[in-house]
């Protein structure tokens, strides 16, 4: 079984698995958070297999250009664009990534601390 039949970004993408999507164009689609962390916590991915960062070649490159002209889209459906949003990608198990389909979760609604993420050593 390749990684791509068994992943669960692919599923929603694919539209075999049910998810609350809020945008899509032909190469990326964007959806709910099951677990927000924001008052809107959306992910946007790309319709393609690229397993994270570390793993898009440069055939590929495009996609983190759609993925933001995505939150740009976003950002106008939710009205952000003056007050502002965060976006976070997560890349591998020791900074968080928990689905190996490269995503970028777009964050909004609430007011965001300076830095981004503490290492659990420094609380």
């Amino acid at each position: 079984m390749n990684e791509s039949s068994s992943c669960l970004f692919c599923a929603i993408a694919q539209k075999k698995i049910n998810a609350q999507i809020v945008a899509e164009n032909s190469s990326v689609i964007a959806f709910h958070d099951i677990n927000p962390v924001a008052d809107i916590h959306i992910l946007i991915i790309p319709k393609i297999h690229v397993r994270g960062v570390n793993n898009i070649n440069h055939n590929q490159a495009d996609i983190m250009g759609d993925i933001f002209m995505m939150a740009q889209e976003l950002a106008d459906k939710y009205a952000l664009k003056e007050h502002g949003y965060r976006l976070v990608v997560n890349t591998e198990a020791g900074a968080g990534q928990s689905v190996f389909h490269l995503h970028v979760h777009f964050l909004a609604g609430c007011e965001f601390s300076w830095p981004p993420g503490v290492s659990l050593s420094q609380k």
